[in-house]
C-alpha cells in the first residue's frame, strides 16, 4: 500500500523528532482514550482489525493533522456508532457538554 497512513520508510519526509522521556500519555483524555479502545474491544463493538480499517478511512489531510490518540479517538467514535453504542447525536450532545464544562473552568 502506498497512502497516507502507510508512510513508514518513506523518504523526504525529514527526520523524526523524538522527545526525551517521552511519557506514554501527554494528557488526561489519551488515557481515557486508551481506556476506551479495550472497552470497545471487549464489550464486542469492534475487534482490532476493525480499529486498524477505521483510522485509514481517516482522510488524508485530518490523519496527518491529527495525533496518535486522535487517530484512536476517530476510530472508536466511529466504531461505536456503528455497533449501536451510541448515537452520532448523542455523541455530538456529550461533545458541546464538556466544551461548555472546560470554557466555564477556564473562566
Amino acid at each position: 500500500m502506498n497512502g497516507v497512513h502507510d508512510m513508514g520508510g518513506m523518504q523526504a519526509f525529514g527526520p523524526i523528532d523524538r522527545e526525551a522521556d517521552e511519557p506514554v500519555f501527554h494528557a488526561d483524555w489519551e488515557k481515557r482514550v486508551f481506556a476506551l479502545f479495550f472497552g470497545g474491544f471487549a464489550g464486542g463493538f469492534f475487534n482490532v482489525d476493525m480499529f486498524r480499517a477505521e483510522i485509514e478511512r481517516m482522510p488524508g489531510h485530518e490523519y496527518l493533522r491529527s495525533s496518535y490518540y486522535e487517530h484512536w479517538l476517530h476510530a472508536i467514535e466511529a466504531l461505536l456508532i456503528r455497533g449501536g453504542a451510541v448515537t452520532d447525536a448523542e455523541l455530538q450532545a456529550k461533545i458541546a457538554e464538556l466544551r461548555a464544562a472546560g470554557r466555564k473552568a477556564a473562566h
